[in-house]
C-alpha cells in the first residue's frame, strides 16, 4: 500500500453494521411440513404453502421460536413477549409469494450485544438491533450453456433468524470477531451449522465512510453475495476504497445495494437502496401473534449450554492441557463434545487432546474438512489410545489406523485384527530380525560403535521395515544397541 493511499484511509473512518442471516437446524420448514434437508433435487421439497399457492395457510413450526428466543437470550437481548409476523413485499422470480413473511414491528429479540476482543487486545460491545425470524427465498439457477435462468423452491420457506447489528464496527477484523463469536454462540446453541460455504450463515455489509472526528455517518451501501470470512474482509477494504475514492475526487456516494464479485475482487450496483416503506409492510393476516409466556422463557433458560467462555475457564480447572489446546478444541462445539467424550471413556485428556491436535488437525487441513464434519467417534477414539497404551499396536500403526477411522470411523480394535497390525512381542523373532539386520549393514554397526548415534536410527528404520512397522521401535531400539556393542 502506497504512503498516498494510506495517508487518505487515516483521514477517513470506517463505519459497519451486518445483517446476518442464519438458516435454523429445525428439520421442516418455518410454515408447513416440507424438508429442510440440504443438496435435494431441485423443487423435491416443495408444497402449496411454501411454493405460495393461494388458499394455503402457514403455521409456525415452534422450533423457530425456540431456537430465536435461545440465540436472543444468549446474546442478552429484551424477548418480545407479544411478536407478530408482517408481510414484506417484494417481486423476485424466486420469491413464489410475491411476498416474505418476516418480522417489522415486533421482533421477537430487540436490544442485545455481544462482546469481541479488540485489535488493541481490549474488550468491545457490538450491539444487535433485533434479531428477527423470517421464511428464506427460493434460489435461482443460471444456465449458461442454455441461456436461462431456473428456479429452485427448495430453499423457500427454510427457517431464519436475521439478526442486526447496530453500526458498531469499525474494521474488517472486528466484523470478523463479531461474526465468530455469534457463530460460536449458534453452532453451542445446536440452532444452527453456520455453514457460510452451504448458505446456513450468509451476511449482508452496511458500509459507510466518514472523515474521522466527524459526528455524523456518511452514505452507507449495502453488499451482498458474501460468503466466506476472507470474501468479507476483501469487500470492506475495496467498498471502503471505493467510497474514499468517490469522496476525494468530489462524487457523492449513493445508497445502493452492491454485489460483491470476490473472482474479480470488486463490486456493482445491484439497485437503489429500498427503505420500509417501499417494502409496503402490512401484518401477515394469516398468522396469529406470538405471545411468550414466563414458563416458556424459563424452560429455554435451563436449556441454554455452557458456552466457550464457561468451557474454556472449566477445561483449565479440570484438565491438564495447554492454554492454546483449550482454544482450538473449544473454538468447536463438535470437536469439544468430542473431547470430553473420549475423555470421559479413557480419562485421559491430554492423550485425548493430542490426537485431535495433532492428527486430527492435520488431516482436517489435508481434507479441507471442518471440525463440525468429524465423523469418527469418541468410542473408537478412546479405544485407540487404549491399544496405543497397552502396546497392542505402536505409535506408526496408531496413526495408520487413526487415517482409516478419520475417513470411515472404523472400530480400531477389529481392524487392527483383520489387519494383523499388533505389535510383535516375540523377542526371539525380534532379535533374529535385529541380527539379520546388523549383518546386513556393518558399516552403520561401525559408525555407531565409533559415536555416530544418527546410525542408530537408520538400524532401527531398517527393523522396523523389515518387521513391517510391527515391533515396538522402543525395545527395538534398546536391543540394537545391545547387539552393536557386542
Amino acid at each position: 500500500m502506497s504512503k498516498m493511499l494510506q495517508d487518505e484511509l487515516s483521514n477517513y473512518e470506517t463505519v459497519i453494521g451486518l445483517e446476518v442471516h442464519v438458516e435454523l437446524a429445525t428439520k421442516t420448514k418455518i410454515f408447513c411440513g416440507c424438508s429442510t434437508a440440504f443438496g435435494a433435487e431441485p423443487n423435491t421439497q416443495t408444497c402449496p404453502v411454501c411454493t405460495g399457492m393461494p388458499g394455503s395457510l402457514p403455521v409456525l413450526n415452534k422450533q423457530v421460536l425456540e431456537y430465536a428466543i435461545a440465540v436472543g437470550l444468549a446474546t442478552d437481548c429484551e424477548i418480545t413477549r407479544y411478536a407478530k409476523f408482517d408481510r414484506k413485499n417484494y417481486f423476485y422470480p424466486d420469491n413464489p409469494q410475491n411476498y416474505q413473511i418476516s418480522q417489522l414491528y415486533l421482533p421477537i429479540c430487540r436490544n442485545g450485544g455481544v462482546e469481541i476482543e479488540t485489535e488493541e487486545g481490549g474488550v468491545k460491545t457490538v450491539g444487535i438491533h433485533e434479531i428477527h425470524m423470517e421464511e428464506d427465498a427460493g434460489k435461482l439457477i443460471h444456465d449458461e450453456w442454455e441461456d436461462c435462468s431456473l428456479v429452485d423452491y427448495n430453499r423457500s420457506g427454510v427457517p431464519l433468524i436475521e439478526i442486526v447489528s447496530e453500526p458498531d464496527m469499525r474494521s474488517a477484523e472486528e466484523v470478523i470477531a463479531y461474526l465468530e463469536k455469534l457463530r460460536l454462540i449458534i453452532q453451542y446453541l445446536g440452532a444452527s451449522d453456520c455453514k457460510l460455504q452451504e448458505g446456513s450463515m450468509r451476511a449482508d455489509v452496511n458500509l459507510s465512510v466518514r472523515k474521522t472526528g466527524a459526528a455524523q455517518f456518511g452514505t452507507r451501501t449495502e453488499m451482498k453475495n458474501l460468503n466466506s470470512f476472507k470474501a468479507i474482509a476483501r469487500a470492506i477494504a475495496g467498498e471502503t476504497k471505493r467510497q474514499i475514492d468517490l469522496i476525494e475526487s468530489g462524487e457523492k456516494v449513493i445508497q445502493e445495494t452492491r454485489r460483491w464479485d470476490d473472482t474479480k475482487g470488486e463490486s456493482y450496483a445491484m439497485r437503489s437502496k429500498e427503505d420500509a416503506q417501499d417494502y409496503r409492510y402490512f401484518p401477515d393476516p394469516d398468522l396469529v401473534p406470538v405471545a411468550v409466556s414466563e414458563e416458556m422463557l424459563e424452560q429455554i433458560r435451563a436449556k441454554q449450554p455452557e458456552f466457550r467462555n464457561e468451557k474454556m475457564k472449566r477445561y483449565k480447572e479440570e484438565f491438564d492441557i495447554p492454554d492454546y489446546d483449550i482454544e482450538i478444541i473449544t473454538g468447536s462445539k463438535h470437536m469439544a463434545d468430542l473431547f470430553e467424550a473420549a475423555t470421559a471413556i479413557c480419562g485421559q485428556p491430554k492423550k485425548v487432546s493430542n490426537w485431535l491436535m495433532g492428527e486430527t488437525m492435520r488431516l482436517m487441513k489435508e481434507k479441507e474438512t471442518d471440525a463440525q464434519d468429524l465423523s469418527f467417534s469418541p468410542e473408537n477414539l478412546a479405544k485407540l489410545i487404549g491399544l496405543a497404551d497397552a502396546k497392542v499396536i505402536n505409535g506408526s500403526v496408531a496413526k495408520e489406523v487413526f487415517e482409516v477411522m478419520f475417513e470411515e470411523d472404523i472400530d480400531p480394535e477389529q481392524y487392527v485384527e483383520e489387519k494383523g497390525l499388533r505389535t510383535v512381542n516375540d523377542e526371539g523373532a525380534l532379535r533374529k530380525t535385529i541380527a539379520e539386520v546388523i549383518a546386513a549393514n556393518p558399516r552403520s554397526v561401525e559408525d555407531y560403535r565409533n559415536g555416530k548415534e544418527k546410525a542408530i536410527g537408520f538400524l532401527v528404520g531398517q527393523t522396523m521395515k523389515a518387521m513391517k512397522g510391527k515391533a515396538d521401535p522402543g525395545a527395538v531400539n534398546q536391543i540394537l544397541r545391545e547387539e552393536c556393542r557386542k
